[in-house]
């Protein structure tokens, strides 16, 4: 039996007591990894960002909200993790400041919005990873999977950007997709390792995309 982590869902940044810093995912993906994960007979901790799925049972569920939120979770949870499974949509910046209460139209002078970067998690893992498998999602405009996609011919910007993503954070595999794969329960993606072999898998429901993962990267 293997200790999984996996993150999932958007992060939400606030700027005051009712906005906030999203993104588009559903957390669709990373839901099912910890669902295949589980069925495999493997330990799963889920950390999730908002989401309006149900966790699954039988798995340790850890709600967050914010980037640093997550940061705080996985930490506590990697130092028991055989594999994780990096999946969550985690915001590149955050407001710099929450402003109290809610911003009104009539707010004088006009607010600017300043962002700052979040904490990288997942290069923060990939420096401390030791003997864990560790798995990245890149999700890439542009990304193809028909007869002419991943590694047919030449290397486009998409494959180039998760290979680079691969190597600069000490990742064992990276899932790249595009942004069709956003709020739908059908993804093409390619699994790319370490050692440069690629797997393509083309409009799987998420379901089906994440058993072949967990037995790619994690084990049966």
């Amino acid at each position: 039996m293997v200790r999984v982590l996996v993150t999932a869902g958007p992060t939400r940044e606030p700027i005051d007591e009712v906005r906030y810093l999203s993104n588009r995912s559903s957390g669709r993906m990373g839901y099912a990894l910890a669902e295949a994960a589980r069925r495999a007979g493997h330990r799963v901790t889920l950390v999730s960002g908002p989401t309006c799925i149900s966790p699954p049972a039988g798995v340790r569920f850890v709600p967050v909200t914010t980037a640093e939120e997550m940061r705080r979770a996985v930490r506590r949870v990697v130092r028991v993790a055989d594999a994780v499974l990096m999946c969550a949509a985690v915001a590149d910046w955050r407001p710099r400041t929450r402003h109290r209460g809610k911003l009104r139209r009539e707010t004088r002078p006009k607010p600017l919005l300043r962002l700052v970067p979040n904490p990288d998690i997942l290069a923060e893992l990939g420096r401390r990873k030791g003997s864990r498998t560790l798995v990245g999602f890149a999700l890439e405009p542009g990304a193809t999977f028909g007869a002419r996609g991943p590694l047919a011919g030449r290397l486009g910007p998409a494959e180039r950007n998760a290979r680079r993503k691969l190597r600069r954070k000490n990742l064992d595999w990276i899932v790249l997709n595009g942004p069709e794969a956003l709020e739908g329960d059908r993804t093409s993606a390619a699994a790319i390792a370490r050692d440069g072999r690629v797997l393509v898998f083309r409009n799987l429901r998420k379901a089906a995309l994440a058993r072949a993962l967990v037995g790619l990267v994690v084990g049966k």
